[in-house]
């Protein structure tokens, strides 16, 4: 074999078998909801690589999606698709670099206690400084200016798609296969996603699906990122962070910010204006942002 194992090979006949003559797999990720099944692997040169493979037929078309666009953007907070091979007479596999780290929520895993356990990544998290989650949110809302410049919205957004290392701090995005161009007309009774993040007209067919729709799921990411737990009832930052999330979030997506640049700038007016990590905390809510869901379902 002539060039990397990973990035110049273009077909094989079965995933696993490959990467373990190739290298060592130290990771398998067998128990996932969408499809896949994915791999770290360390190679003879001590570089790590992640390899994500479609089992389905609808995990095919998301990863030919993702591929695309992974094509069209680029940003140092979203983990990004570097090759793609074909195994066998199936369908694709993907190459991504190895980032250290833990999803802040696994819909596959059952933690004893759930998100509020305190071993849970997102109870640790939030556990954290205020200061450290809003630099985690300022990295969010950055990469989807760049995907809105791109001219995507996100679909299925939501708390496994954040990576996140406890060590360095560093928040990271994957598995964002479900991006896809925008402004579309949604053409299913639903679209992909977990109920805590989703906007009202994400479960609406003939519904239009845009940016403001983007605005909505980072509304909902921020709100519960910088909240002490899912009730929320405990929020953790200032009443003028508060406004602005609860405008991006509100049902009527007329209401909302129109973009998620100008979502980004009011965040950045009011966090590094007069509030913010260099502020004073904000009263906590004692009832839920406007748009939230009244129930939490397990994902």
């Amino acid at each position: 074999m002539t060039g990397h194992p990973l990035l110049a090979v273009t077909e094989i006949a079965r995933t696993e078998p490959y990467l373990r003559a190739v290298g060592e797999v130290f990771r398998a990720f067998r128990d996932q909801d969408s499809g896949c099944v994915a791999y770290g692997v360390r190679l003879a040169d001590g570089e790590r690589w992640f390899v994500k493979e479609a089992t389905t037929s609808a995990a095919r078309h998301s990863l030919d999606r993702a591929w695309a666009f992974h094509r069209a953007v680029r940003h140092p907070v979203i983990v990004p698709q570097l090759h793609r091979f074909r195994v066998g007479s199936g369908g694709p596999a993907v190459v991504m670099p190895w980032h250290c780290g833990e999803v802040l929520y696994h819909p596959t895993l059952r933690h004893r206690g759930g998100r509020a356990h305190p071993d849970h990544p997102l109870a640790r998290f939030r556990a954290q400084p205020v200061a450290t989650v809003l630099h985690a949110v300022d990295r969010l809302l950055d990469a989807h200016v760049a995907v809105e410049a791109a001219g995507f919205v996100a679909v299925d957004l939501y708390d496994g798609a954040f990576l996140y290392d406890f060590e360095t701090g560093a928040l990271r995005l994957i598995d964002l296969d479900e991006y896809r161009p925008g402004p579309f007309t949604l053409e299913a009774d639903r679209l992909p996603g977990s109920r805590r993040f989703m906007a009202p007209e994400e479960w609406r067919r003939g519904s239009r699906i845009d940016t403001r729709t983007t605005v909505h799921a980072l509304g909902r990411a921020v709100r519960l990122l910088l909240d002490a737990g899912d009730e929320e009832c405990a929020w953790r930052g200032t009443t003028e962070q508060l406004a602005v999330v609860e405008r991006a979030v509100r049902a009527d997506p007329c209401e909302r910010f129109t973009t998620v640049a100008e979502l980004a700038a009011a965040w950045q007016a009011v966090s590094r204006g007069r509030g913010g990590a260099a502020g004073r905390p904000g009263r906590r809510a004692r009832t839920a942002a406007p748009g939230s869901p009244a129930e939490t379902p397990p994902r």
